[in-house]
């Protein structure tokens, strides 16, 4: 049984939901201990469990320590069953955290799922529904499965109560991911959402992003949500170019001002823009563990996040994938490798 630190890299729940994917894809069991030791308050929290509870649920596996607060967990699955689920975090974490724990076991399933997740959909600190549905499935796809997401509520935390429908149409095999390049740019669009705050909100937000991205104000867009339970406030950029699609987020958050959520969305693209990498940061944290699974395939990124390193860290206690991650010349770009062990 493979024995992992749960303080190792991020220090969060980044390690754990890792181990649980790979755990899935390979049948190995594990134990982790120290979970989320490098959090205030460590142990398993709420989102955490449900993507414990979510592993256990589509690999038939036996558990020990799933338990809100726990910080030593052992999970040995036996085979993936694929079929419907729906997953309920029951507070405002992160249900796209539970996905990106569940999906890559389902991939090459086989047969379909559908999973329903309720939750947080637009949570600071994951990805959000938009960045999912828009920059990683569409690559998830050119591996082979078919992906569709909707929607269906958005969740804004402290409120929570989003929900959202994916369906997977398997492939036998992941076929290799090969990004080396962005394309052409064919759009940008910045859209800000407001759920229960005043409009003047995003409208303050897209004024100061434009200010410090100069893009064309025929790019942006306001969008009041009446559906969501709770207030809530996302600004978000979308970077179309021919191979891949980037989306980065600044979240609204009490006693922030407007200006300060458009100054951390415009960083990112800013600093996105001014290399010619293709991946973001935050891409890179979803796409390796797939390269993984798929043996081989390459892509460049920015200066990888912790949470990427963390990846690197524990695929290869699953997995008989060589990946490396360097840094390019000239600095500020990396590419990333996977094959086999020995080639």
């Amino acid at each position: 049984m493979n024995a992992l630190d749960g303080s190792q890299g991020e220090g969060g729940g980044q390690i754990l939901r890792s181990a649980l994917a790979l755990s899935l894809v390979t049948g190995t069991p594990f134990r982790i201990d120290d979970i989320r030791a490098g959090r205030p308050r460590p142990g398993l929290m709420r989102q955490h469990l449900t993507a414990v509870q979510a592993a256990a649920a589509v690999g038939q596996a036996e558990t020990s320590g799933a338990a809100v607060g726990s910080r030593s967990l052992t999970f040995a699955p036996t085979a993936v069953k694929p079929g419907d689920y729906t997953f309920s975090v029951g507070t405002a974490g992160s249900a796209t955290l539970v996905l990106q724990t569940v999906l890559p076991s389902l991939l090459t399933a086989d047969r379909a799922s559908t999973l329903v997740l309720e939750g947080g959909t637009h949570n600071p600190s994951s990805p959000p529904f938009d960045f999912l549905a828009k920059a990683f499935l569409p690559l998830v796809c050119q591996m082979g499965p078919r992906l569709e997401a909707t929607l269906e509520q958005p969740g804004f935390y402290p409120a929570g109560g989003g929900r959202f429908r994916v369906t997977v149409a398997p492939a036998k095999t992941l076929a290799p991911l090969e990004l080396e390049h962005r394309g052409a740019l064919r759009s940008k669009r910045l859209r800000a959402v407001v759920a229960s705050l005043p409009r003047a909100i995003g409208e303050r937000e897209l004024q100061r992003f434009i200010a410090r991205t100069h893009w064309d104000s025929s790019t942006v867009s306001l969008e009041a949500v009446r559906s969501s339970p709770g207030p809530g406030n996302v600004l978000m950029a979308e970077i179309e170019s021919e191979h891949v699609t980037e989306v980065f987020t600044g979240f609204g958050e009490r006693q922030v001002r407007a200006e300060t959520v458009a100054n951390v969305c415009a960083d990112e693209v800013l600093s996105y823009l001014a290399t010619d990498a293709p991946v973001g940061p935050h891409l890179a944290d979803q796409l390796v563990l797939l390269l993984a699974l798929a043996g081989q395939g390459t892509f460049r990124t920015t200066t990888p996040t912790k949470h990427t390193h963390t990846q690197l860290a524990v695929i290869p206690r699953f997995v008989d994938t060589r990946i490396t991650c360097t840094e390019e010349t000239g600095g500020g770009t990396w590419r990333v490798v996977a094959g086999k062990k020995g080639r």
